[in-house]
């Protein structure tokens, strides 16, 4: 009766590869992580954007009321004879140590900005990580609003606080915030380009295109107009 032939092997075992369950659970585990800091990231950097509305934004609005109060002027206008814009002209920006000096010589309070010297200038991250940075200047700009007859525009000066290097991101988010809703052409948040426009229709943010990275969309500025 022959015997079964039993045969031993020596040194290592061959290594066995991933299962194909194993393969999706690594799969589902690395999603995870991403989402995670993905969701980490936006949550981070919507505080952040928060605290540019609330603090910078809304900061520089209440050093402007706070010159207008407590002079009976706006920045810029001339004591001797005021005439209510800004600089006492049409499109002539009041920015940087201009605009730091004009306040500092009322005792007017800045918001923190940047640095000490640096209150106009704030930094923020965009959409991808990438560090920009957002200014604050005062103007007296063409605005419109509304006509006596329904559906018409008037052209007037109005005194406005100019806010350059918007992501389309971040004028988004203060859009929304200031006026309830996203569009360039109305509300006391308007695009540069839009401010003065007498058309009837809504328009988005010019940089806001569809499928354009934040990184390679150009920043705009913005208009936000003041209660003076």
């Amino acid at each position: 009766m022959n015997r079964p032939v039993i045969r031993r092997f020596h040194g290592h075992r061959p290594e066995r590869g991933f299962t194909l369950v194993e393969l999706s659970i690594v799969l589902v585990i690395i999603g995870i992580i991403l989402g995670a800091v993905t969701i980490g990231r936006d949550v981070q950097r919507g505080a952040a954007n928060q605290r540019i509305a609330t603090e910078f934004v809304q900061g520089w609005a209440i050093a402007f009321d706070a010159f207008a109060n407590g002079s009976g002027r706006v920045p810029g206008d001339p004591a001797a004879n005021p005439t209510g814009l800004v600089n006492g002209a049409l499109d002539t920006p009041l920015c940087g140590a201009n605009l730091r000096t004009e306040m500092q010589a009322a005792g007017v309070a800045m918001p923190a900005g940047r640095a000490e010297g640096s209150e106009d200038l704030a930094v923020y991250l965009d959409a991808n990580g990438n560090p920009r940075q957002l200014e604050v200047c005062f103007a007296a700009r063409s605005w419109s609003e509304p006509g006596a007859a329904p559906g018409t525009y008037l052209v007037r000066n109005r005194n406005v606080m100019e806010l350059r290097g918007l992501t389309p991101a971040l004028a988004n988010m203060l859009d929304n915030q200031l006026d309830g809703k996203l569009d360039a052409r109305f509300g006391r948040l308007r695009e540069n380009t839009r401010a003065a426009a007498t058309g009837t229709a809504s328009v988005a943010w010019s940089a806001a295109q569809p499928g354009r990275d934040e990184a390679q969309a150009p920043t705009m500025t913005a208009y936000l107009r003041m209660s003076r």
